[in-house]
């Protein structure tokens, strides 16, 4: 037992390898970054201005450790909800950011944008949903988290990814099957052609007001077991 102790002490207090500095590594990469941008941009601004929103998006993504499976699956594993109740607070935001963009369109009586978005709801969206969730739990994150960790070099998430693109490229090619004999038996629901448009606002928040509440009880019991 002595001796056990004896190594671990030693391992402990031997000296650790200094991290190498990427600093120079990080310039070097924010210049490609824009360099790349300029290059597209003389071909096609549209994709130069998705490349550097995209690259600006992702690195928010993993400074922030921004992810939508976390938030399902935190609450489960950690009883930490910090990132669902990241998740409720972007939602609303965007529920009153788009529905603003829909309104002024609606009030215009233009057709609004986005329509194409809103589809039926049915037991195939159930289903759907079920399966994803345990698929984007067995791999360690949903689109967002498995783009962000391939960045990182997580060999799992590079498989994963592999698998995310055959994935996506076999749903679209049987989607108009499944979209035929299963999705578009569903219901078509519009919030604001039930509610009206406040009113869809008022209910989409209250909900997501009562869920972060469920969710900072829920972490504040787990904190207290």
């Amino acid at each position: 037992m002595a001796e056990r102790t004896g190594a671990s002490s030693r391992r402990s207090s031997a000296p650790k390898k200094p991290k190498k500095n990427q600093i120079p590594y990080g310039f070097l990469t924010v210049a490609l970054i824009v360099v790349v941008g300029l290059l597209l941009y003389t071909q096609n601004p549209t994709v130069s201005f998705f490349w550097m929103i995209g690259n600006i998006f992702g690195f928010i993504l993993q400074k922030g450790r921004f992810c939508f499976t976390a938030s399902m699956r935190d609450p489960y594993l950690t009883g930490s909800t910090s990132i669902t109740r990241a998740v409720i607070i972007a939602f609303a935001v965007t529920t009153i950011g788009f529905t603003a963009i829909k309104y002024g369109y609606h009030a215009a009586g233009l057709p609004i944008p986005g329509q194409s978005y809103v589809v039926p709801i049915s037991a195939a969206t159930v289903i759907g949903a079920f399966i994803f969730g345990v698929g984007m739990v067995i791999a360690g994150g949903c689109a967002s988290g498995t783009l962000m960790r391939v960045g990182e070099g997580f060999a799992m998430n590079s498989i994963a990814f592999l698998f995310f693109i055959v994935g996506s490229l076999w749903g679209a090619h049987d989607f108009g099957f499944w979209k035929e004999k299963f999705i578009s038996n569903g219901p078509t629901v519009f919030l604001p052609d039930v509610f009206g448009w406040v009113g869809a606002v008022v209910v989409q928040l209250l909900v997501l007001l009562l869920l972060y509440i469920a969710a900072d009880k829920w972490e504040k019991k787990k904190a207290s077991h």
